[in-house]
C-alpha cells in the first residue's frame, strides 16, 4: 500500500490504471519522479492543443462542429493513452486540481503540472500559427473562443462551460481515481465525452472545458474578449465534479462522508 501511495504521488494518477499493474522493481529515480512528469504534461498540452488549434482554424464550413469535436476527444484520447503511464495523462489545469482534492497526487506537483499545462497551451498555440495561413488564422482569431460577442449570452456560456467540465472531470474521477469504478476505457470515455460536449454544447460556449486550451491561442493571437469565461467556468465545473466524488460518487476511501 506505501508503494502505491508513493507511486501515485510521484506521477499523478493515471487515467489508465489497472489492479494488475505491477510495482517497479526498482524506486523511481529523481527524472523519473519530477521532470519527467512535467515534461509528459508539456508535451502532452502542447499537441492537444496545436491539433486542436488547427482543426477550428481550418475547419470547413460543411463540417460544422464535428470537425472541431471529433478532432478534440481524439487527440485526448490519443494523448491519455501514450502519456498515462509519465504523468496521469491531466492536459487541463480543472483535471489537475480535481484529482489533487481526491486524493490522486502529491500537492508538490500541482504547481509544476499546471505550469506545464499553460506553457504547453502557448507552445500548441504558436504551432498552429506557423502551420495555418495568415487569413484563416485571422477570420478564427487564432482559434481563441469568439462566440461570446455581447453581454447576452454570457450567463448560458458560463453555466455550461460549468455543467460540461464538471461532466468530463467526473469521468475522469470516476474512470481514473475512484478505484469502485476505475477502468481501463478511461482514454475512450474521456475522448468519447469531449466529442459529446462539443457537439452539444459548440454553437453555446465553443466548448472549451480547459483554461489551457484557451489561454494558449488568446497569448498568441491577443484575443482576450469574455476570457475571463474560460477560467471561471472549467474550474467551477472540476471543483464541483471533486466535491461530488468526494462526498458522494467516491469509494470508501476517498469520500468524507456517510461512511
Amino acid at each position: 500500500m506505501a508503494d502505491e501511495k508513493m507511486e501515485m504521488g510521484e506521477v499523478g494518477t493515471s487515467l489508465m490504471t489497472t489492479e494488475s499493474k505491477q510495482t517497479p522493481i526498482r524506486p523511481l529515480n529523481k527524472f523519473e519522479r519530477l521532470f519527467q512528469p512535467c515534461l509528459g504534461e508539456l508535451v502532452g498540452t502542447t499537441f492537444f492543443v496545436f491539433i486542436g488549434c488547427v482543426s477550428v482554424i481550418e475547419n470547413v464550413e460543411s463540417a460544422g462542429r464535428l470537425q472541431p469535436a471529433l478532432v478534440h476527444g481524439l487527440a485526448v484520447a490519443i494523448m491519455v493513452a501514450c502519456m498515462a503511464e509519465i504523468s496521469g495523462s491531466h492536459f487541463n489545469p480543472p483535471f489537475t486540481l480535481a484529482i489533487f482534492l481526491c486524493g490522486g497526487m502529491e500537492m508538490n506537483m500541482v504547481v509544476p503540472y499546471l505550469a506545464c499545462q499553460l506553457v504547453g497551451g502557448v507552445l500548441g498555440a504558436a504551432m498552429a500559427k506557423a502551420m495555418t495561413s495568415r487569413e484563416n488564422y485571422a477570420k478564427a482569431h487564432g482559434a481563441a473562443f469568439d462566440l461570446l460577442q455581447s453581454d447576452g449570452p454570457i450567463g448560458g456560456a458560463l453555466f455550461g462551460e460549468v455543467a460540461m467540465t464538471c461532466l468530463v472531470t467526473m469521468v475522469v474521477l470516476l474512470g481514473a481515481v475512484n478505484a469502485k469504478t476505475r477502468s481501463p476505457l478511461v482514454p475512450f470515455m474521456v475522448g468519447c465525452t469531449v466529442i459529446i460536449n462539443v457537439l452539444a454544447g459548440g454553437d453555446v460556449s465553443g466548448t472549451c472545458l480547459n483554461p489551457a486550451r484557451a489561454f494558449g491561442p488568446a497569448i498568441v493571437s491577443n484575443y482576450w474578449t469574455y476570457h475571463w469565461v474560460y477560467w471561471v467556468g472549467p474550474i467551477a465545473g472540476g471543483l464541483i465534479a471533486a466535491a461530488l466524488v468526494r462526498l458522494l460518487l467516491g469509494d470508501h476511501k476517498i469520500r468524507l462522508i456517510l461512511k
